[in-house]
């Protein structure tokens, strides 16, 4: 299977991530597109979405998946970044390379389990790999089984976990992935890639 995956420019896209946003239900508050804009701004990013065919109606092609990725740096102003940053700490080495986080992105639940973030991460990876980067982030939480289980098979490893006392399930399991050559090299989707 071939991917379709659109590269958008920040305004466009921010107000495309806002859009399909709203047909995830396991975000509690969506991102609206002056919050996109407010982060990614003055930063290297990259905003990618999948699309599909509806099965009903192939020649209707819809947004299935998105992802938002952005430099992190040692030294942040932002609140949310400085607090990353700084839980970070002794996992993470900022000094002399560039570190990506992964931001949002996600996948519409009819159709999980076909590829759709592989391939956006896959194609993340290209570009953080060409633009210089070291290091890929991502947080999630402790009850999000399926995209725990997704990144255990993008070879994402564990360095940090930090525990809710209250509700084990809102836990906080941030992962990384060192980039080089070798990762591109195990690479599987195919994928089309089309700037907007």
């Amino acid at each position: 299977m071939e991917y379709l995956i659109k590269q958008y420019p920040l305004e466009q896209g921010a107000l495309e991530i806002q859009y399909i946003e709203e047909f995830f239900g396991e975000f509690p508050r969506k991102k609206t597109a002056a919050e996109i804009l407010r982060r990614l701004e003055g930063r290297e990013h990259l905003l990618l979405m999948a699309e599909a065919p509806l099965p009903e109606e192939p020649g209707n092609i819809v947004p299935v998946a998105f992802k938002v990725v952005h430099e992190l740096r040692a030294h942040e102003t932002d609140p949310k970044l400085h607090d990353l940053v700084a839980r970070l700490n002794g996992c993470v080495t900022f000094d002399d390379r560039k570190v990506l986080y992964t931001w949002i992105g996600g996948t519409r639940r009819d159709w999980r389990g076909q590829g759709h973030f592989r391939a956006l991460t896959e194609e993340s990876e290209s570009w953080a790999f060409a633009c210089g980067f070291h290091e890929v982030l991502v947080k999630t939480k402790n009850k999000f089984f399926e995209m725990r289980g997704t990144l255990d098979h993008l070879r994402f490893e564990v360095i940090r976990f930090e525990p809710n006392p209250a509700d084990n399930g809102e836990s906080k399991v941030y992962l990384s992935k060192r980039l080089d050559a070798s990762v591109l090299d195990a690479h599987r989707s195919a994928r089309t890639v089309v700037q907007v």
